[in-house]
């Protein structure tokens, strides 16, 4: 198969168990879970709790490996790609991101001092994303104390894009903000993909924000991919119905 008309990421019958602890079996966390994307597709990763989302997103840049099945980035296997190369092709951005430490503009520019790139560059381009997300000044000198959970994310989001992924991986990233800020943030993002090419994959449970969003919606739900539809044939009403009965039944389970 050649390069050009491969897509850009692929999965194959993708599983992934949690190792047995003596006499406790291994639990079953996604099964056999197969899809494509390609530059410029906005899907969103939807279903109960404990469906396997955000760990499927773990898996696309190895903060944990597969038990099975194969991930493919341009047609290259990625656990053959260097852990610390892939994740600057695909970048994660979890829902309670963490600063190290540092305030605003440090976090910004920390991934692009790690390339040594030159300081105009990394001025540029924080300065950039700074101003699209509408990331006020004043808070470039707060520390992750000052910050809450949603200007928490929304920075750890500018530190994603300013390195330029190909592939950016979003936990939950409306989550904690208000409605006009998620719109804006949104709108931000489908405008990178559509212009930079950028593949954007993003757990989403505020159904509002995911037609607004994606292109395509992947519904998860009990480990298993059980819907893969573009955005113009999902029944929205019928989707919320079946994610509320979900959690509903994912609730019963645990008593």
């Amino acid at each position: 198969m050649s390069l050009t008309n491969s897509p850009q990421l692929r999965l194959e019958q993708v599983s992934l168990v949690t190792p047995a602890m003596g006499a406790i079996p291994g639990i079953q966390i996604l099964t056999d879970i197969s899809f494509e994307a390609n530059p410029s597709d906005r899907l969103c990763l939807i279903g109960p709790s404990g469906a396997g989302k955000t760990s499927l997103l773990r898996l696309l840049n190895r903060l944990i490996e597969p038990t099975r099945g194969h991930i493919y980035l341009e047609n290259i296997d990625i656990k053959n790609i260097p852990a610390l190369q892939l994740r600057r092709q695909v970048m994660l951005v979890l829902q309670e991101p963490k600063l190290l430490g540092m305030n605003v503009r440090e976090a910004l520019a920390y991934p692009l001092l790690l390339q040594k790139l030159p300081n105009k560059v990394i001025v540029e381009r924080t300065e950039t994303i700074r101003e699209q997300l509408h990331i006020p000044a004043e808070w470039l000198e707060r520390k992750e104390v000052q910050l809450s959970l949603g200007q928490r994310q929304l920075v750890a989001i500018a530190r994603g894009l300013v390195t330029q992924p190909k592939i950016l991986l979003l936990d939950e990233p409306t989550s904690a903000l208000d409605f006009g800020r998620a719109s804006h943030l949104l709108r931000v993002l489908i405008d990178l993909a559509i212009k930079d090419k950028i593949t954007i994959l993003m757990v989403n449970q505020q159904l509002e924000m995911a037609e607004l969003f994606c292109t395509r919606v992947l519904y998860l739900q009990q480990t298993k991919l059980l819907q893969d539809t573009p955005v113009a044939q999902v029944d929205w009403k019928q989707l919320h119905e079946k994610l509320v009965q979900a959690e509903a039944q994912a609730s019963q389970d645990w008593f």
